[in-house]
């Protein structure tokens, strides 16, 4: 119907050409942030769920970076506990030679081999006091235990606490040994073999901790990634179907406001009647 007055075609022709400008909009938000959930009013179930996967993502994350962390820790304690192995082999070999007679009655060697056997145990406390990791010292006993986060929940499943042996040459019972007689060198023989094999069990322990992280830190990664492409597939666009979406609305943006410029003269085609 011609009217003169109202222009319901124009009216519909605008509108639809509003609505196609809004998708239109839309679409280019999308394609610019590359998401397809950018607020929660674009879907709100999905932004929740968006929400919570993301906050898991991060939680695996950090823990991923915590178990890295202490996989660095356990190295740096057990590189320092070889050394001091190492050193403690040395000790005994020095030991031994002392326990024979012929050697324990040279003062001059006797002498010779304590001073060396000294500075050898001297060296378990330097070790000891200086392996630290960002200021945390690992074996001069300060710490009874380490605990690392190594998974995103607060559960025991997630942390692994690591109990390191305190190694100071008094700790191990090696500190105030002397080898200047055949009894003080069988006695101190057996002393340093004992805290040889104190360092081999703590040795032991942190190997088969450092494996349980690397585990837990394989299933962080794991889910992790997981995680990831859930939320990728929620959240992100799919740039292939935009890209054709946002070429179909331009057409038909074109198409409106072609329409919407020949329905605006309809009421021209009205005052020829008159």
């Amino acid at each position: 119907m011609l009217t003169i007055n109202d222009n319901l075609a124009a009216l519909d022709a605008s509108n639809n050409l509003d609505a196609t400008n809004n998708q239109l909009a839309t679409v280019v938000n999308d394609l610019s942030t590359g998401l397809q959930i950018n607020t929660a009013a674009d879907n709100p179930a999905g932004y929740s769920i968006a929400q919570s996967l993301e906050t898991e993502i991060n939680g695996y994350t950090a823990a991923s970076s915590n178990a890295q962390n202490a996989v660095s820790v356990l190295q740096t304690a057990q590189g320092a506990i070889n050394q001091q192995e190492s050193i403690l082999q040395q000790a005994n070999s020095i030991a031994t030679q002392a326990a024979n007679s012929t050697v324990s009655g040279d003062t001059t060697a006797a002498n010779a081999d304590q001073q060396e056997f000294s500075s050898l145990i001297s060296q378990l406390d330097q070790i000891a006091q200086s392996t630290t990791f960002a200021g945390v010292s690992l074996l001069n006993g300060s710490n009874a235990a380490l605990t690392f986060q190594v998974g995103p929940e607060d559960a025991s499943a997630d942390n692994v606490v690591v109990t390191l042996t305190t190694t100071t040459s008094s700790a191990l019972a090696v500190g105030s040994l002397s080898i200047t007689s055949v009894t003080g060198a069988e006695a101190a023989m057996s002393a340093v073999q004992a805290a040889i094999n104190t360092l081999a069990s703590s040795a032991a322990a942190i190997g088969s901790s450092q494996n349980q992280i690397q585990a837990l830190a394989n299933n962080v990664t794991v889910a992790q990634q997981n995680l990831t492409s859930a939320h990728a597939n929620l959240v992100d666009v799919n740039v292939a179907a935009e890209t054709s979406q946002f070429t179909s609305l331009q057409v038909l943006e074109q198409s409106g406001v072609s329409v919407l410029s020949q329905a605006q003269s309809l009421p021209q085609l009205a005052l020829k009647l008159i």
